[in-house]
């Protein structure tokens, strides 16, 4: 049975942090403000395969008030939502996410980003979609004071 998962993220954008998306660190001012690296997307992604599987969202496996996690790069996440699939015999469908932000510009990334999120899952990157928009200027998005990122999934459990 095919099971979906809907996740969502946001990180407020802050001086003195590397821009981490996808895997890929962006080249940009402002960093994204966490406990870990702080990806937005990873995060959001790794929060849907959570939710497929009907489980709690990421802060339950990987809490920010332990240390162990501190700077901790996303991907690491991603491969233990990847291994829950397999604990239950389930396989992974699919991902598809986009990225809101209004700068910097995301697709230039998106082909890297692809690459990276498919190795963490263990999927072909054609089973990967990322998407970019902007906020058109409106809301903490549209000011450049955040970047949020949503992601749907699907894993087929027995």
């Amino acid at each position: 049975m095919v099971h979906v998962g809907i996740g969502y993220d946001v990180h407020q954008l802050v001086a003195g942090r590397k821009l981490i998306l996808g895997g890929v660190e962006i080249p940009h001012p402002k960093g994204l403000d966490g406990h870990s690296d702080a990806d937005a997307l990873m995060h959001a992604i790794c929060d849907a395969i959570l939710g497929a599987l009907g489980e709690e969202d990421i802060g339950h496996f990987f809490p920010n008030t332990d240390p162990r996690w501190k700077g901790v790069a996303s991907s690491v996440f991603l491969e233990e939502a990847a291994r829950q699939v397999l604990q239950r015999n389930g396989r992974r469908v699919n991902v598809d996410a986009t990225v809101i932000a209004q700068a910097p510009k995301i697709y230039p990334h998106l082909a890297a980003m692809k690459r990276n999120i498919a190795e963490a899952l263990g999927l072909r990157e054609a089973q990967i979609g990322i998407k970019a928009t902007t906020n058109e200027h409106m809301g903490f998005i549209g000011r450049e004071e955040g970047i949020a990122a949503m992601a749907v999934t699907s894993v087929d459990l027995p």
